[in-house]
Formats: structure tokens, C-alpha cells, sequence
């Protein structure tokens, strides 16, 4: 049978090493030797001897995510095979994280990570119950984490002399260092007017990074999550 789905660039090769590579830019491969956690609901292909089972968030997450939407709704991947993990044709990003580092993430943009990392999902200091919530979850550790996200990321540099205003529906990430704050654009005229859609932004500053992704949450994607 002849084909160009046949072509190198589809077909999933046998695996050299263990932890996670690309498969593509939508989706990404794990070959398992022991344990990994994963969204629930994200693998799309499995071979070998693997078992997926529910893993708790812990009586504080449970809360956490009852109040405010965020936390990660995970599955513990364990046994020997490779697994392929993908969420709504987003695009997908590997992070290695080192010792020392801290990753702070939007739940909704994790698709897969090491089980040497540690998370914790902790208040987003200064932002209030507002946007893209009020927690999100922090990596530390070392290992590697796949990211899943609407379209490119714009990955903003952030200096002691500038700081960088993000959307908080639009932020994926950002150097757990940082300081953030919340930052009001628009002025009370302009919201008694009508307003211009950018009233409040996540203000992050010191020495580090945020990501961002190329759309914001519809009321509708809102209400899903």
C-alpha cells in the first residue's frame, strides 16, 4: 500500500531511550519503564504492558479545584511500553526542568510529566480570585514536562527594569521567581463607557520568563474547564 501517510515524519518509531520525546507537534511520545503521570483522558495510542489508574489530587487540591477551577485531574501511567498523549490537536512543548528551577503552570496547559518532578499547586500571590484563578501548579525537581498550548507561545523575557502585563486568560506559565500582582489598565471612564476588553492583567516582575499563548478563554472554553 502506498501512501503519503506512510512517510517517515508519521510513523512512530521504536524507542531508543526512556522518558518523552515529540511525535509531532501535536502530540508526544513516553516510553514507560516504571511510572509517569499524565492527564486523564489524554493517551491516544498505547503498546506494551502498561496499566492507567486515577491519581488523586489529595483532600487540598479536591478544595482547591472545587473553588476556583484550577488543579490537575491526573493519571499514574505505570509499567514497560510507550504511550502517545495528545489534548484537542493542541500544540505541544517538552520543558526540562533542572534542580533548582520552579515552573509555575496553568493546569489546563500540562499534558505529561516525569514522576521525578514534584508539584504543588499553591496561590498565585497577589492576584486574587479573578481570571485565570487564584492557584496554579508549581514543578520543581528535575525531569522533564510536555505543555500543551493554543497555537505558538510568545515566551517574554522579564527584567528587574521591565516588567511584563499578561492577560490572565491567555498566560501559560512563568518563572515561579517572579513577583505578580494584579494591574489595572483601564480607567474608570473608560468602563462606565463600555470598557475596552483589557481591564485587568497579571503583573509579573523580577528576573525570569511568562508564557503566553496566542488566544484567550472563551466563555464557553471557561465553563468546560
Amino acid at each position: 500500500m502506498k501512501s503519503d501517510l506512510f512517510a517517515s515524519e508519521h510513523l512512530a518509531e521504536a524507542a531508543t531511550f526512556p522518558g518523552m520525546t515529540l511525535q509531532n507537534a501535536k502530540s508526544v511520545k513516553y516510553t514507560v519503564q516504571g511510572e509517569m503521570q499524565a492527564l486523564q483522558g489524554s493517551m491516544i495510542a498505547f503498546r506494551g504492558n502498561l496499566q492507567f489508574e486515577h491519581k488523586s489530587q489529595g483532600l487540598g487540591g479536591l478544595l482547591k479545584r472545587a473553588l476556583t477551577g484550577e488543579g490537575l485531574p491526573l493519571m499514574t501511567v505505570r509499567g514497560q511500553g510507550e504511550a502517545w498523549f495528545a489534548h484537542e490537536a493542541q500544540n505541544c512543548f517538552i520543558v526540562e526542568v533542572e534542580p533548582g528551577d520552579a515552573l509555575t503552570v496553568n493546569g489546563r496547559n500540562v499534558l505529561c510529566f516525569d514522576s521525578s518532578l514534584s508539584y504543588e499547586i499553591k496561590t498565585v500571590k497577589g492576584a486574587g480570585i479573578t481570571g485565570g484563578g487564584l492557584f496554579n501548579s508549581v514543578f520543581t525537581g528535575q525531569g522533564k514536562i510536555a505543555l500543551i498550548c493554543e497555537g505558538n507561545p510568545v515566551v517574554i523575557p522579564v527584567a528587574p527594569d521591565a516588567p511584563v502585563h499578561v492577560d490572565t486568560d491567555a498566560v501559560v506559565g512563568w518563572s515561579e521567581q517572579l513577583r505578580t500582582s494584579l494591574h489595572r489598565s483601564q480607567s474608570l471612564g473608560s468602563m462606565v463607557r463600555g470598557g475596552s476588553g483589557e481591564a485587568v492583567q497579571l503583573k509579573l516582575e523580577g528576573q525570569g520568563f511568562v508564557i503566553v499563548r496566542p488566544s484567550e478563554l472563551t466563555p464557553q472554553k471557561k465553563s468546560a474547564n
